[in-house]
């Protein structure tokens, strides 16, 4: 591959719920990177001050969460006219905020859940069991399936407390499976088995905890459906270079939304690369690819492209 670029800086860390997760990234990515030939800085964010050093051609974003992915960094980088990975400000929002990415899906034509956005415990009018999240984390944090009315105050306690509103959607019992996309290639779904259909932080991130079957077993219609899904999920939303769309198929063989992961992880449990590996894309070929989809979206912007 012809590089564009030399010397790169990966930020991962950063002041968000998901700091741990992002530093396991974001090692992964800048070891990648550096099989893949490349002078890498790694940039371990504390706080919301973005220090870059001098010379750095582009920027691969391991940031999960705020600051990372919902917008923030990416205008930080826009502004100081350095290239970076994965989508703009905007698309960026769309898809951090839970509540916005489900407006624009519906828009879409896509399907999603039915669901609902309330604040207190009792405007709850969707019946158990059902699933609910903070709008606006990552990496499972404060999510809750809930089954029986007694754990219902608790359950919400915990998630109101993230981002004073709560996510409530209707639990579709079925199979748990995403599908990623890499610049303009989708990879196929992948289907996860954690413990008790659960598929928790603990879940996510403990080694041999979670059952991945790469590629999922589907029937060769299902698998496009879903990477059809995914892909027009990804359209709709105004990402580029990189994201991974979770989704959940009932036991008729509908298909549900739930949510765009615009900087999905790339530790050795992570999925995407868990997909790219099985589409033939060694890890440094993968985190290469991604590096050089780096661009500014007021420079990459098609005349008359629409964007959110």
């Amino acid at each position: 591959m012809k590089r564009r670029f030399q010397r790169v800086a990966v930020l991962m860390g950063g002041p968000s719920s998901e700091r741990e997760v992002s530093l396991a990234s974001g090692r992964a990515v800048a070891s990648g990177l550096r099989q893949a030939g490349y002078e890498v800085v790694e940039i371990e964010l504390e706080d919301r001050e973005l220090r870059l050093p001098d010379n750095i051609e582009a920027v691969f974003i391991a940031l999960h969460g705020e600051f990372g992915e919902d917008g923030t960094v990416q205008e930080i980088l826009e502004q100081r006219a350095i290239p970076y990975t994965g989508s703009g400000p905007a698309a960026s929002r769309a898809a951090f905020d839970k509540i916005i990415s489900k407006r624009i899906f519906v828009s879409a034509g896509l399907p999603v859940a039915p669901y609902e956005v309330i604040r207190r415990p009792e405007e709850r009018t969707l019946p158990l069991p059902v699933v609910i999240k903070p709008p606006r984390q990552g990496s499972s944090i404060g999510v809750h399936r809930v089954t029986e009315e007694a754990d219902w105050g608790e359950a919400f306690a915990d998630t109101f407390r993230y981002d004073g509103e709560v996510i409530v959607e209707k639990f579709i019992e079925g199979r748990e499976l995403t599908v990623g996309v890499v610049c303009d290639t989708v990879l196929d779904p992948i289907e996860i088995r954690a413990p008790q259909g659960e598929y928790s932080y603990h879940a996510k991130y403990t080694a041999g905890t979670t059952e991945y079957l790469v590629p999922a077993p589907l029937k060769e219609e299902q698998a496009a459906l879903l990477k059809e899904y995914g892909w027009r999920g990804f359209v709709a939303l105004g990402c580029r270079g990189l994201g991974r769309m979770d989704m959940r198929m009932d036991q008729r063989g509908n298909v549900y939304l739930l949510e765009m992961n615009n900087i999905p992880g790339f530790t050795e449990t992570s999925l995407l690369p868990k997909a790219a590996r099985a589409a033939g894309i060694e890890f440094p070929d993968l985190c290469a690819r991604i590096m050089e989809s780096a661009t500014l979206e007021k420079w990459s912007a098609a005349p008359g492209a629409v964007t959110r």
